[in-house]
């Protein structure tokens, strides 16, 4: 009892460092004078029942063709094709291209939009001020940074921050599928809009494909949408759906 306790309060501090009230039921059997005096406690909201919606991308967008690469067979050898990839303009300006980093047998994988300028420097995907937002939401739900798979759409750092191009994507899309072909994970969670348009072959926005299930691929990997840290650092209203996103992807771990 002292544990679960101790696992409350921890999850509880978590959900305060993001800036989420979690609002919890009274004891029933306590008496009036005690729910008068005691500090309301706190409890998860309700996740709604999964609704697995097939996204199509609509006929009149036209996409680039991703481009053909010899598939990797190994770790080693996809990290050295995207180390010594020349098939975009990217390449140009980066200081390291950002592969990925994390559990490469993780259950969850995070896929975001392109690297900033920190993950730039290190060569590692969230390691700014939205990266430690980012950790936090993985604590929120029981998750550590070790435990999953990040990487993005995109390995190298589209110049002054702007968001990948199409044609960006095409070129990294093959290194992409490598890593998920690789990972096998049982859930993909799309990281901001960019993300979930390029993987899920959609242009609706965040807001209307977020608190679904969606799938992924031939072999149908349940995919969920959700904001981007950065946005949730410039909008923190919105924090408490992105932490309703990450309940619905533990909902559908262990269903699964």
């Amino acid at each position: 009892m002292m544990r679960d306790k101790e696992a409350n309060a921890t999850h509880l501090a978590y959900l305060d460092a993001m800036g989420i009230q979690v609002w919890q039921r009274r004891n029933v059997s306590q008496s009036l004078s005690q729910v008068v005096t005691s500090a309301p406690q706190l409890q998860e909201p309700v996740v709604p029942e999964v609704v697995v919606v097939p996204i199509l991308p609509p006929a009149t967008i036209t996409r680039p063709v991703a481009t053909v690469i010899q598939p990797a067979v190994d770790w080693p050898a996809l990290e050295t094709q995207v180390a010594s990839c020349v098939l975009c303009e990217l390449h140009k300006q980066r200081s390291k291209p950002v592969f990925g980093v994390g559990n490469r047998t993780a259950a969850w994988m995070f896929i975001g939009e392109a690297p900033g300028v920190d993950e730039d420097q290190q060569g590692e995907p969230f390691v700014d001020n939205a990266g430690q937002l980012f950790n936090l939401m993985l604590k929120s739900v029981g998750l550590a940074r070790q435990e999953v798979y990040i990487t993005n759409i995109v390995k190298c750092r589209p110049p002054g921050n702007r968001d990948p191009q199409a044609e960006e994507f095409a070129c990294c899309e093959a290194y992409l599928k490598q890593q998920i072909a690789l990972i096998k994970p049982r859930i993909i969670i799309a990281v901001g809009r960019i993300a979930a348009h390029n993987l899920l072959k959609s242009d609706q926005a965040v807001g209307v494909m977020r608190g679904k299930q969606h799938s992924y691929g031939e072999s149908n990997i349940p995919v969920v949408v959700t904001y981007h840290p950065a946005y949730l650092l410039r909008s923190p209203q919105e924090k408490r759906k992105a932490w309703e996103d990450l309940l619905l992807a533990r909902k559908i771990v262990s269903a699964g």
